[in-house]
């Protein structure tokens, strides 16, 4: 009997030993990265293909990281295609995480055989960014609607996470009081505690929410005209990564934008400047010590590590034209994969410790056996640890930058500063439009822009009429030459509309006191009516041109005394007989005007309204 147990374990050692030896991920997708950090997107493309085994391509990683190639590369509607077929994994795990947490929870065979053995259900925070990523694609393919769907559930999604991360802390509390095991990563014999501890790390409010997704969600919400929606997701932004700037100015400059306020002739341009790639989770062994009957037996446990980036991509402004813009970061995948990771070590720590107790104790049986079964024992603890679950979804980039301003539509030089190639031709349209770049070590792509509406068109002013110019010295009316030969000038739509041609009455609006005096002879009138004329008509050329601009702008005024007009101070007294002081006004010969009474004369010549006209007597 004893014999069969000495098999078993010793088998189960193989079986150990077999998951151990397992290919990291890390090395599955180690061409696809270094492809992708030498600017050769479709290589890594390639790369990614055939590194992959056939059974790999349905899983969720290999889709991930196929559909954010795809999406660098201009490919949106394979993108959205690789990307769904992703996003059909994590609905499932959302309606198990909902119907049946209970199984989720289920440490199952990864306490034993490591956590790289379960099915990967991805990080939380790519769980979100699938989502978002998704509505950046139709983004880039100008459908905003159904972005708003996605928009709509990366914020579902938030919520089933948040519920379930609950419940699996409560469990793995109970479990651990259950064994006995106690301790925090702290406690952690080797482990780089400060790559959890760093202060950026615990800025983040949990390891799943990023700004990216819920600012993006207010533009798309903004571009739909939905600002009641759109102020919720600038205000998490804001909570996410608090003291940010360009943050702050989206939900504060939210009521200019969607009213009468918002500058005309101007595009809202939304930048999304990503550079890099998400970092690697390593493998790192950490000694356990585990007591025993016959004292204590080390037994090493592989933990992940992520390293922070020392000199990561900064970006502080960009160039738009001979205009600078300022950048600001507002998610680090880095840091969020760190958070994740942070979050996620109780759960870690505690399938560990039970994997070392048991091993430790399987190890201690086989140093009971004494000779060689006690030396396969203590080499199988070694061997029969696995790596630690480095699967990512190393494709994201590392660093996302937005820049948002108005910028009048037209042809620019786009200059992102301190890059080979960070410069480029770019051509701005729309009410609101959406640039995205992705910068890589060597090279920067330039994805699709989106435009949505049309630009506001700045009011038209209807420019002020200009004055006629003076007139010159014009012959007698019944000399054939009084006769206009030029066209009416249409000044405005008031001047143009008024056909009425002089007909009885004299069509100088303005004269000096002598045309006004000869003009009364003219006419047959009393001489003493003169006086009273020359008060009704403009006495100087200032009178005279406000009698105009009061014609050009008054319609009223204007059709009671058509085509008024300057007339020269010096005019000739052959003016006298009714001639148009100036030409370029008048509709039609001028004709001597028949004996009336200076108050009709007055009433049908006076152009300001302000003259007092005067009766005759």
């Amino acid at each position: 009997m004893k014999r069969v147990s000495l098999l078993l374990v010793l088998s189960a050692m193989l079986v150990m030993t077999g998951c151990a030896l397992q290919p990291t991920h890390d090395s599955k997708v180690g061409g696809t990265i270094s492809a992708v950090n030498q600017g050769n997107v479709n290589q890594a493309l390639e790369r990614l293909e055939s590194d992959i085994s056939t059974s790999d391509k349905v899983e969720i990683l290999f889709n991930l990281d196929k559909g954010e190639l795809l999406r660098i590369v201009v490919r949106y509607e394979e993108s959205l295609s690789a990307f769904g077929a992703a996003d059909a994994k994590v609905n499932a795990w959302e309606a198990m995480a909902r119907s049946e947490p209970e199984k989720l929870l289920s440490s199952g065979m990864a306490t034993f055989m490591g956590d790289g053995s379960r099915p990967y259900e991805g990080q939380d925070y790519e769980k979100v960014m699938l989502t978002t990523r998704m509505a950046m694609n139709r983004i880039n393919l100008r459908d905003l609607d159904n972005a708003r769907v996605d928009v709509k559930r990366t914020h579902e999604r938030e919520a089933v996470i948040q519920e379930f991360r609950a419940k699996e802390t409560v469990a793995a509390e109970e479990v651990a009081k259950k064994e006995g095991v106690t301790g925090e990563a702290k406690e952690l014999n080797g482990y780089p505690i400060e790559t959890l501890n760093d202060p950026e790390v615990l800025a983040l409010k949990n390891g799943y929410q990023n700004a990216l997704s819920h600012y993006l969600a207010g533009f798309v919400y903004e571009a739909l005209n939905e600002p009641g929606l759109a102020a919720p997701g600038y205000r998490k932004a804001i909570e996410l990564r608090p003291g940010t700037p360009a943050l702050e100015e989206g939900l504060a400059g939210l009521d200019q934008r969607t009213s009468r306020a918002r500058p005309a002739g101007v595009t809202d341009v939304l930048f999304v400047i990503e550079a890099g790639n998400a970092p690697a989770r390593q493998s790192k062994r950490i000694t356990f010590p585990i007591p025993t009957r016959k004292g204590l037996i080390i037994v090493p446990v592989a933990y992940p590590v992520i390293e922070p980036n020392k000199s990561p991509f900064t970006l502080t402004a960009i160039s738009v034209g001979d205009k600078a813009y300022p950048a600001a970061l507002i998610t680090d995948f880095n840091v969020m994969a760190r958070r994740a990771l942070k979050d996620e070590m109780p759960g870690i720590q505690l399938r560990a410790a039970i994997r070392a107790i048991t091993k430790g104790a399987i190890q201690a049986a086989l140093n009971e056996k004494g000779g060689w079964v006690g030396l396969i024992g203590n080499i199988a603890a070694v061997v029969t640890e696995p790596n630690a679950d480095d699967r990512m979804w190393r494709t994201l980039p590392e660093r996302v930058f937005i820049v948002r301003a108005f910028v009048p539509p037209g042809t620019y030089d786009f200059r992102i500063p301190g890059l080979a190639d960070g410069v480029n031709k770019l051509t701005v349209d729309g009410r609101h439009m959406v640039v995205p770049i992705r910068v890589l070590e060597t090279r920067t792509y330039y994805g699709q822009t989106a435009q949505f509406g049309t630009v506001p068109q700045v009011a038209k002013v209807e420019p002020a009429p200009t004055a006629p110019t003076a007139a010159t010295a014009t012959k007698g009316a019944g000399s054939p030459s009084a006769k206009s030969t030029k066209p009416v000038t249409k000044t405005s739509k008031t001047v143009t509309d008024l056909k009425t041609t002089a007909t009885g009455t004299s069509d100088t609006a303005a004269g000096s006191a002598k045309a006004a005096s000869g003009a009364t002879k003219a006419a047959g009138a009393d001489p003493k009516a003169a006086p009273g004329a020359t008060k009704a008509s403009a006495t100087d050329a200032k009178t005279a041109a406000g009698a105009t601009k009061a014609s050009a702008t008054d319609a009223k005024t204007a059709a009671g005394a058509t085509n008024a007009v300057a007339a020269d101070t010096k005019a000739t007294s052959g003016a006298a007989k009714g001639t148009a002081a100036d030409p370029k006004i008048a509709s039609g010969p001028a004709k001597a005007a028949p004996a009336k009474s200076a108050t009709d004369s007055a009433k049908g010549t006076s152009a300001d309204p302000t003259a007092t006209p005067v009766a005759a007597k």
